[in-house]
């Protein structure tokens, strides 16, 4: 308890000196008066209740607002987690089934006034799309994160559970804002260690921090746990004594934490053991696993990221192993399935599996850290991205939807004080995935930053713009998969790495040689990965007269002359695209140069600085692969376009250190 109280002390300390001194992000969106003292009326107590009354008490700055758990029949109708919000005449009434909906709503109220919304004749209704909306944590128990760009993982396991830092509390309260409900806290490449008990009292210590904010947890588990920990002889699924051990592990976990959500897993890809080891399927493992949860009401979510050398399209896989295996999941077993099929890519179609598997449950699973983005140095506002998946995935068609995080220790969550957004930007289309990209970014901006539309309107559109500008800058037209080795920063098309498999490899996606560039997906020619879309769909793709540009190269191979819709070439369409990236760039620098009178000068400043550092990663990005490329195609870059700053032959010595690639020092390009 002396610990606790020390933490919560020097918390408060740390927020007196904040006030005091540097702007450092930590308040994410969640920047509003707290001295409002405002009326709240509320016949019931508890712990959720006591968190959305001290929201509204100390920042809502209206009338009293009256909060009522509701079994009528509206209520009842939007679920287990929706809400009403209805002015009356004299107060604002909030209405829900759950305690949790009354959260909902209070935050929504705060955000409505936060954003300048009317407040006069509010007459809302509203439910979640998904009952699970949820943030999957790649951190390590070292305190590592895989892929993070903000540090280290916000999880003090060595301090665990006796010490609670004030930022767990923090960390659930801007979840519940946004209405995520579930965290995994561990890495999908998990540690068997995770299961021991000693852990297990540690993740108790955060769901109990958790649970007033209606957030669940989950953990990542390795399948080859009953051998490992439990020194049984294997982890065959069918096996009735690993069974067993399970449901003993499982019973063991919900006597500690009677809300515990579930397991995801991450099976038989990249090295990870799991039920193919033993001649089984996806399905036995993830049957035995959701066996064992279903008593308790626990979630299985089994990821169908699967890959392995032997077949000849990467992007094929998931497809291969998992349609077969349609309609055999338990009913308490969901399949997490990337947005699309390869790997986080700036750009891909959907995967396929969305539309393969109508009798079994999904939930998409997209990445908020900025793995091939640029990590926290380059803006990029993924909404756009979501929204274009969303296009093609109907929302209605999935059961849930996974965010991998971009959170981290760092002063302001995220690393790059923009990619807070898309923290902010998964949350509210995990709630409605019908949001537009550009509410969710006017909302955000004007809670994390200004209200004033002369600050809004060029910020949204300057956010509205990045996604594409990146893809423009790194892989425009489909390419895809052309990053350095390892680490999945900067360009390397002509990555060679000796032992290294093909798939692992920049020229087994980009296919570049002197008859042209692009990986052939196509039924008649190529791979036939076309043929995994609906029909109506596939034609489209398969034939290069009818496939959207941005997916050309990543289901066909063409030369560079190939005829383009608009009649330029395919080389000189790859050259504008690269040259509009970059200007698009230079584009958004000079405008937040014009948004210095409307921010603090230290999140200005460390904006700025990225934003130099993008510029100059685009033009990294341009140069060597338009230099590289132009040895297979020959051809002259476009009239008026921006000649190379850099010399192929310098680009290809360029090697970032792994231990710097999140900041990568700009004297390390010639």
């Amino acid at each position: 308890m002396v610990k606790k109280l020390l933490a919560v002390g020097l918390f408060f300390v740390g927020l007196a000196c904040m006030s005091a001194s540097a702007e450092d992000g930590s308040r994410l969106w969640l920047r509003q008066d707290i001295a409002a003292q405002a009326t709240v009326c509320c016949k019931l107590q508890s712990a959720t209740l006591d968190k959305a009354k001290e929201e509204l008490r100390k920042s809502w700055q209206g009338g009293p607002v009256i909060l009522e758990l509701c079994y009528d029949a509206e209520h009842t109708a939007l679920g287990k987690e929706g809400y009403t919000i209805k002015t009356l005449s004299d107060s604002v009434r909030l209405g829900a089934s759950s305690e949790a909906g009354l959260l909902y709503a209070a935050y929504h109220l705060l955000r409505l006034q936060e954003t300048g919304a009317a407040l006069e004749r509010l007459d809302i209704k509203e439910k979640p799309a998904y009952d699970l909306r949820i943030l999957n944590h790649w951190d390590n128990p070292d305190g590592t994160v895989e892929r993070g760009y903000a540090g280290h993982s916000l999880w003090e396991w060595n301090e665990l559970p006796e010490t609670l830092s004030p930022r767990y509390e923090a960390y659930a309260r801007a979840n519940a804002s946004i209405g995520i409900n579930g965290t995994v806290l561990n890495n999908v490449n998990a540690s068997p260690n995770m299961l021991e008990s000693g852990n297990l009292k540690k993740v108790k210590a955060l769901a109990d921090v958790f649970r007033p904010y209606g957030i669940k947890v989950y953990l990542s588990v390795n399948f080859a746990s009953p051998a490992v920990l439990g020194g049984l002889p294997n982890a065959d699924p069918l096996d009735e004594g690993v069974f067993e051990w399970w449901k003993g592990k499982v019973k063991e976990i919900y006597s500690l934490i009677p809300d515990f959500g579930g397991f995801l897993v991450k099976a038989n890809s990249e090295g990870q053991p799991g039920p193919c080891d033993y001649g089984r399927t996806h399905a036995d493992g993830a049957n035995m696993l959701a066996r064992a949860l279903k008593p308790y009401g626990g979630l299985v979510m089994w990821r169908a990221f699967v890959y392995n050398p032997t077949e000849h399209d990467r992007a094929k896989q998931a497809y291969a192993e998992f349609k077969p295996l349609d309609g055999t999941f338990l009913d308490n077993v969901i399949v997490q399935v990337k947005n699309g099929p390869i790997d986080f890519q700036p750009r891909e179609p959907y995967s396929p599996l969305f539309t393969a598997m109508p009798h079994t449950s999904l939930m998409a699973e997209l990445q908020i850290t900025q793995e091939y983005l640029g990590h926290s140095n380059h803006l990029v506002f993924l909404a756009p991205m979501w929204k274009e998946f969303f296009g093609y995935v109907r929302p209605e068609s999935l059961r849930a939807v996974a965010g991998v995080s971009n959170i981290g220790n760092e002063a302001n969550w995220c690393g790059h004080d923009f990619a807070q957004a898309n923290w902010y930007a998964f949350g509210r289309l995990a709630w409605n995935p019908r949001m537009s990209s550009e509410d969710i970014a006017e909302e955000w901006l004007k809670q994390t930053f200004a209200d004033d539309s002369s600050f809004v309107c060029p910020m949204k559109k300057m956010m509205l713009e990045s996604h594409e500008a990146a893809v423009s800058y790194m892989m425009p037209l489909g390419l895809h998969h052309i990053f350095a080795w390892n680490h999945h920063y900067g360009p390397e098309p002509w990555c060679e790495v000796e032992g290294a498999r093909p798939d692992w490899l920049p020229s087994y996606y980009h296919q570049a040689g002197k008859d042209g560039i692009g990986f052939d997906r196509s039924s008649r020619t190529g791979s036939g990965a076309t043929a995994q879309y609906p029909d109506s769909l596939a034609r489209v793709f398969d034939n290069p007269q009818t496939c959207p540009d941005e997916f050309l190269l990543w289901f066909h191979h063409l030369p560079w002359d190939f005829k383009m819709k608009d009649g330029r070439t395919l080389w000189d369409a790859l050259c504008c695209k690269y040259e509009d990236g970059l200007q698009t760039a230079r584009k958004m620098q000079a405008v937040w140069t014009e948004m210095k009178p409307y921010v603090d000068a230290e999140r200005y400043g460390r904006v700025a600085e990225r934003l130099d550092i993008q510029v100059n990663d685009a033009v990294w990005w341009k140069d060597a692969c338009l230099l590289y490329f132009q040895t297979f195609s020959g051809m002259k870059l476009p009239a008026g376009m921006e000649k190379p700053k850099h010399k192929l032959k310098d680009l290809k010595k360029v090697k970032l250190p792994i231990s710097n690639y999140e900041r990568p020092a700009r004297e390390m390009l010639p």
